[in-house]
């Protein structure tokens, strides 16, 4: 915002509208007064007049009186008696003064030069035609074109016992009550010009002390604006601009103060949409982006500036399927896959209407990654699935062979009893699923803890591949890379056996007639490195990441044939995580597979071993 300019200031129009206000009230009086003095002057002037020429009017009536008396009113005597009296009349204001009788002729003058004119008929003046021939006294102002100077003319009738024979003719200048006037005039314009100047001081002064906390709230309203709260107000008095100036500092408190938990609420707002977990972003009334948060940005993988003012639809790339309109209607949730070639990854956005009153100001929404829950749930789904066939299938078998021998077949001594073997298999069969499911239902629980024991592994894991190659039915040799020493490692001997039980099962399962089976074991610095290695057909590689997963089996026919539930490696996998190690395994077509698995070792544990 600039700085107002000097004529535009407040400050100016006050001092402007003060003088102009003295100005008004100067000229009002100045022209009541000059009027009235005027009114004044000139009735003075005339009262005065018609008092002297009441006494001439005296002095002629009593001459005229007496030369009507000897019938000499027109003789030469009684003129020049009669110019005496007027010359003896006459003063400075009176400028000429003449006896005229009622034929309008003229009987004396008081100037020398109109002697000439004495004794004819003066011309036709409006005044002494009223006086001689209505009798009564009158008077008007005029101006004498000479000197443009204002003149009263006032006729007199003179009234003898005989009736009126005349009047007398009066011309008086004003030109001393009008100069008067003028002197008055000039003195009362100096001193409105003299006002005018001590009221333009005093105006600027005065606005100035109106103006100056006025300027002093400018500058605190721009500080305010610019988001300082320390600033105050100075209250130059206790009028109503000082009780503005303390209400306005009140209000800065205020504002400091609500500023001051908007701004915490921000930063608390701020603080949670940073560390959540879930992606959020807001946009504004025209479906742009005005708000999103580091999660967002990774899951959706843009940039700040590209995310900011885009429209929402065309970041989360659906403006080909819905609208910012339609979403604002039918704010459902939507699902996202941005799955690459080498990772799935499913997100989930629920929508949020912004909404003041009946006005709707945008849409937030929170971005959710469901990846790993789409993964269990068709993990779950492909659980049901096996589980549902691997129990359907013996229950099958076993129903047609118990519906066989329940119509009779039980009384062939050759057929019945292959009937009942092979019931007694797939039974044993579903008692090892079942049992494979309870364990791991087990493993998954939260609950489930190890049972842990400190065990010298090499004696542990010999005794194993003792008890397989005392019942081993297969032309397989085996052959063991034991160390010599002592590894004690602290392990769930139940578990760790069941995970031996189901590798070494599997190597001798698919290892060929006369096949070999390596066991070794490598000590390395934190852990322990467990391989059984057969020479049977081996796994295709597109299949050695998912053999650990659950039902999952390679030659299925084959698998289900030798009595495999396809769990044995899916529980060996939880088992050894739980351990705190890694399963895994290496394979080449036709040339046999190698599983191993680690398990935490600590050599100083092995040294205090060694001493008890």
């Amino acid at each position: 915002m600039g700085k107002v300019s000097f004529f535009r200031s407040i400050h100016f129009k006050f001092t402007m509208i003060y003088v102009l206000l003295i100005i008004i009230a100067m000229q009002i009086i100045g022209v009541y007064f000059v009027r009235q003095l005027e009114t004044s002057l000139s009735q003075n002037f005339k009262s005065s007049l018609v008092q002297r020429i009441t006494l001439l009017s005296s002095n002629v009536q009593q001459e005229l009186d007496k030369d009507t008396a000897n019938k000499k009113l027109d003789s030469e005597q009684t003129r020049e008696d009669l110019t005496s009296i007027l010359l003896d009349f006459k003063s400075d204001e009176i400028r000429q003064v003449q006896i005229i009788d009622s034929n309008y002729r003229v009987l004396a003058t008081s100037e020398p030069n109109d002697q000439v004119d004495v004794g004819k008929k003066t011309a036709n003046k409006p005044t002494v035609r009223n006086a001689l021939e209505f009798n009564t006294a009158d008077e008007e102002i005029k101006v004498d074109p000479a000197t443009n100077n204002r003149l009263m003319v006032s006729a007199t009738p003179i009234v003898l016992r005989k009736g009126t024979t005349g009047a007398i003719y009066v011309e008086a200048s004003m030109k001393a009550v009008f100069d008067q006037m003028k002197v008055i005039n000039n003195i009362l314009a100096t001193g409105t010009v003299i006002s005018l100047f001590i009221t333009a001081i005093l105006g600027i002064i005065l606005a100035r002390t109106i103006t100056r906390p006025l300027s002093d709230m400018r500058k605190h309203a721009m500080e305010l604006a610019k988001g300082n709260f320390k600033r105050k107000v100075r209250v130059y008095g206790h009028d109503e601009i000082g009780q503005l100036a303390s209400t306005f500092n009140h209000l800065t408190e205020e504002l400091d103060e609500a500023h001051a938990q908007t701004e915490g609420e921000r930063k608390k707002l701020d603080s949670v949409i940073t560390n959540m977990t879930d992606g959020v972003l807001a946009t504004n009334r025209l479906g742009e982006i005005i708000l999103i948060n580091e999660i967002a940005l990774q899951m959706l993988n843009v940039s700040r500036g590209t995310a900011i003012h885009t429209p929402i639809t065309k970041l989360l790339e659906i403006e080909e399927e819905v609208t910012f309109d339609q979403l604002i209607e039918n704010p459902d949730s939507m699902i996202l896959d941005v799955s690459s070639e080498d990772k799935p990854y499913i997100l989930r956005v629920n929508f949020s209407i912004i909404q003041q009153e009946s006005r709707i100001d945008g849409l937030i929404a929170v971005i959710y990654d469901i990846t790993e829950q789409e993964k269990i749930d068709q993990e779950r789904r492909e659980f049901v699935a096996n589980v549902s066939h691997e129990l359907r299938t013996p229950l099958t078998t076993m129903r047609s062979y118990l519906e066989a021998l329940a119509e009779g077949a039980w009384e062939d001594k050759e057929i019945a009893p292959h009937f009942l073997q092979v019931t007694q298999n797939e039974t044993e069969r579903m008692i090892r699923l079942v049992n494979d499911l309870l364990n791991l239902s087990k493993l998954d629980s939260k609950d489930y803890r190890l049972s842990k024991d400190w065990v010298n592994f090499t004696d542990f894991f010999n005794k194993i591949i003792d008890r397989f190659e005392m019942t081993k039915s297969q032309h397989v040799s085996f052959r063991r890379l034991l160390p010599d020493k002592e590894l004690f490692v602290d392990i769930d001997t139940d578990k760790i056996t069941q995970v031996l039980d189901n590798i070494i099962s599997n190597a001798m399962k698919y290892s060929p007639e006369g096949g070999l089976i390596t066991f070794r074991v490598i000590e390395e610095e934190e852990e322990i490195v467990i391989s059984i290695k057969d020479e049977g057909v081996g796994i295709p590689k597109d299949s050695l990441k998912k053999i650990f997963e659950r039902f999952y089996r390679v030659d299925k026919a084959r698998t289900r044939r030798l009595g495999g539930t396809g769990l044995g490696l899916a529980i060996a996998k939880e088992v050894v995580n739980a351990h705190d190690g890694e399963i895994w395994a290496e394979s080449k077509e036709g040339k046999g597979t190698v599983v191993s698995f680690t398990l935490p070792f600590s050599p100083d544990q092995e040294d205090e071993w060694d001493e008890a």
